[in-house]
């Protein structure tokens, strides 16, 4: 650590155990993580965004190992904690958008049997369905989520399909002529 960073004594201290040591070192630079995390994502959640920041540090805080200044290993953590939320709100919004809206929403028993059908799945095709065509998963995303490349999420939608059109009565296999 450079003696030059103002933030070494605490740092060294706060490594010890001092927790005075560690309340000095998070409000010398609280204010710029509050600010990242401000500027990332939105004023209102940074608060919260700071928290879970140091949060974060304070357990890591023994594997810091100075390679690079505090401040910077600190903002790191800030920018990887806004990065977490910003993925969250985008999968909120992606689960949202793949709900019914208001108007539109099936009657129960169009549900249930959409739930009934997706029972009749395997479970590896009913994974690869419901990520791709219900959550709007890329099948980039599904494979990773499924751990399997992109042609077997493929090739399990394309099953999958088929299933849920003969479990349904057919009316597309029978308008293209049998499988």
């Amino acid at each position: 650590m450079s003696r030059r960073d103002p933030t070494s004594r605490l740092l060294e201290k706060a490594r010890r155990g001092d927790a005075q040591a560690l309340a000095e070192l998070v409000a010398a630079t609280q204010v710029e993580v509050w600010r990242l995390c401000a500027h990332l994502v939105d004023r209102q959640s940074a608060d919260d965004l700071t928290q879970e920041t140091y949060l974060r540090a304070v357990r890591a805080l023994d594997s810091f190992r100075a390679d690079a200044p505090f401040r910077s290993w600190l903002l790191t953590i800030a920018r990887r904690t806004c990065a977490a939320e910003i993925d969250a709100r985008q999968q909120r919004r992606r689960l949202l958008k793949a709900l019914p809206r208001p108007g539109a929403v099936p009657d129960h028993a169009r549900r249930v049997g959409l739930e009934l059908l997706l029972e009749a799945l395997n479970p590896e095709q009913r994974a690869a369905f419901v990520l791709t065509q219900l959550l709007g998963c890329s099948y980039l995303e599904a494979a990773a989520v499924c751990e399997c490349p992109v042609g077997t999420v493929r090739s399990r939608v394309a099953r999958a399909r088929e299933a849920l059109v003969l479990a349904a009565g057919g009316e597309r296999l029978e308008a293209s002529g049998p499988a």
